[in-house]
């Protein structure tokens, strides 16, 4: 059976919440934009805590600013890291406008080229006030490179209302829509999940590790 997770274009990938039938989605629209910024030191911090220091400390740091984001710190070995906001999830998720959601990324240089644009532009659609219904129609296809890969091992992102928190420390690998066959994912004691859902643009494969970025050992259940 597959897990039913988020699709985000580059991070929340978490059981997406269930919601009663009546029950209103609390986050119908956009919050005032200031709810979605933060501290830049603690923006930076926290995209490099998504991937171990021996990545991060070389990698490109992106932080959001007033129209997108910006480098605030230039990289050398390819690697660029942020913080992804409840916008990087598919349109029909409930955590879209979630002005709490956090999800720090650090991505190869495969998809850095091939996957992460497609969430930096969205962003400057949001931050320019396109509404969802325009988004979704300007959106392209994506199309990973081989070898497109993303590091999610940051303890202290926030990736929707279901999990509260950061959920477990994984890799995801890009792949253009994809069976989850290919990969054995999840079948019965494979250590691959899968998600492709309705409306996700790619097909991602996580794989959980045992240790968050900086060493700690994963206590979630």
């Amino acid at each position: 059976m597959k897990i039913t997770v988020v699709g985000i274009t580059i991070a929340a990938l978490l059981p997406a919440p269930v919601w009663a039938q009546g029950t209103a989605n609390p986050y119908p629209s956009m919050a005032p934009v200031e709810q979605y910024r933060m501290d830049r030191a603690a923006e930076i911090a926290l995209a490099k805590s998504a991937a171990p220091a021996s990545i991060s400390d070389s990698a490109e740091i992106l932080v959001m600013g007033t129209a997108g984001y910006e480098t605030a710190v230039k990289g050398k070995n390819g690697f660029v890291c942020a913080v992804g906001r409840s916008w990087a999830n598919d349109f029909d998720n409930p955590d879209f406008w979630n002005p709490k959601a956090r999800s720090p990324v650090c991505v190869n240089a495969a998809a850095a080229r091939s996957f992460l644009p497609y969430y930096l532009t969205r962003t400057k659609w949001v931050l320019a006030g396109m509404t969802v219904v325009k988004m979704q129609a300007a959106t392209q296809p994506v199309k990973p490179e081989a070898g497109a890969m993303v590091y999610m091992l940051s303890k202290e992102g926030y990736l929707g209302d279901n999990v509260k928190g950061p959920w477990h420390p994984h890799l995801m690998f890009v792949y253009p829509r994809t069976p989850d066959g290919a990969w054995g994912a999840n079948a019965p004691g494979s250590p691959v999940e899968e998600y492709d859902g309705p409306s996700a643009l790619v097909t991602l494969f996580l794989v959980r590790v045992s240790h968050w970025s900086d060493g700690s050992p994963d206590s979630a259940p």
